[in-house]
């Protein structure tokens, strides 16, 4: 972390603070905004998942993405860790695996910017309630 020195530093590090909760704590529209979640369950935080988030975070917050970006718990795919859930609005939900803090950029460039699809995605193995 850097050093604060004045209080132009202080009120920096204040927005940035504040950019980065709003992403990941917007409750109201959620279905109008892509919500990306993140598996922090204990296998997910030993294999990087922490990491993971803050670099989605910081590049949806860099690029302008409007996302509501969580943690939750096992999704199951302890085999994939870290994984990542991204549901677009009026789409079905696409679950990475493997996530490493560079893939999650390219994650956030291709696929949230550029609707282009990524190596590693974890085939759906549910049905929905209402099939």
């Amino acid at each position: 972390m850097d050093k604060i020195r004045s209080l132009a530093d202080l009120k920096k590090k204040r927005e940035q603070l504040q950019s980065a909760l709003k992403l990941r704590e917007q409750g109201e529209n959620t279905e109008n905004l892509i919500q990306v979640r993140v598996a922090m369950a204990t296998c997910g935080i030993a294999a990087g998942a922490k990491q993971v988030m803050e670099v989605i975070i910081n590049e949806c917050n860099k690029r302008g993405i409007q996302a509501v970006v969580t943690q939750t718990g096992c999704m199951g795919y302890c085999y994939a860790e870290p994984t990542v859930e991204v549901t677009k609005p009026g789409e079905d939900p696409v679950v990475f695996g493997h996530i490493t803090p560079a893939k999650a950029e390219e994650l956030v460039t291709k696929y949230l910017l550029g609707n282009e699809m990524l190596d590693g995605v974890i085939p759906v193995n549910y049905g929905k309630v209402d099939q």
